[in-house]
């Protein structure tokens, strides 16, 4: 359930990347973007392709610095700034605070798929047993038959890799899930399956900011559109 408690606060943040391969061509993507996001809200950012959605996503994330402004991530009952924050810190956010769910799997070959969905839990130090049966209730849940626990990802299908993607991103209750296109390559079951997962999540009071293209998954997911304009970053 939606209410007034921000989990996120986005404020003027600014992004240019700098093309050294186009004798230093400066592309301006983020300008004074600014958004709030508050506990049990899903947010949707929306805009034609260059306007800045993944680009901001990543920078919720930490994976890339921003040139100016404020990414205030509520933590352990304090507000960190992902702009300014040490790498040992953003590490420490990335394992209690933001959950992350990209397009595409990366994972260490020959590790079993179960083993790469419990991998979050067991970095918390939660115990191996209920990080197993988290894994294999939500794998179930996503349809990854068990013949495949035990394999390594990178000998699946894509469809079946996201939903190992999307089974990790969601082992944890995470505060702050951060969603790019997580139904990407799935069929209507397995999307179904997703958007029930993300309305369980914003239910338990998780901020979420996701991009989805499916119109279809946006408009049962999102709670409201955040407009994102290239060079101008965004408005509510």
């Amino acid at each position: 359930m939606t209410t007034t408690t921000p989990r996120l606060r986005v404020s003027q943040l600014c992004k240019t990347f700098v093309l050294h391969n186009q004798n230093g061509a400066a592309l301006p993507v983020l300008h004074n973007a600014s958004l709030t996001v508050n506990r049990g809200e899903c947010v949707v950012l929306h805009g034609h392709s260059g306007s800045g959605k993944s680009t901001l996503l990543r920078a919720l994330y930490g994976n890339y610095q921003p040139d100016s402004g404020q990414i205030l991530v509520g933590h352990q009952e304090q507000w960190i700034d992902m702009a300014q924050a040490p790498a040992r810190q953003i590490l420490a956010l990335r394992r209690d605070t933001l959950g992350w769910v990209s397009q595409f799997l990366r994972v260490i070959p020959r590790v079993p798929a179960l083993e790469i969905v419990m991998q979050p839990l067991l970095e918390r130090g939660v115990d191996r047993a209920i990080c197993e049966a988290r894994a294999a209730e939500l794998l179930t849940r996503l349809n990854v038959p068990p013949r495949l626990w035990s394999l390594a990802p990178s000998t699946f299908s894509g469809g079946e890799q996201q939903r190992v993607n999307i089974a990790r991103g969601f082992i944890a209750d995470y505060p702050i899930l951060l969603l790019d296109e997580p139904t990407a390559s799935l069929d209507s079951v397995n999307c179904a399956a997703v958007v029930s997962l993300i309305e369980q999540a914003r239910a338990r009071g998780a901020a979420i900011v996701g991009i989805f293209h499916d119109r279809a998954v946006r408009e049962q997911v999102a709670d409201r559109l955040h407009l994102m304009q290239a060079d101008t970053g965004a408005q509510a």
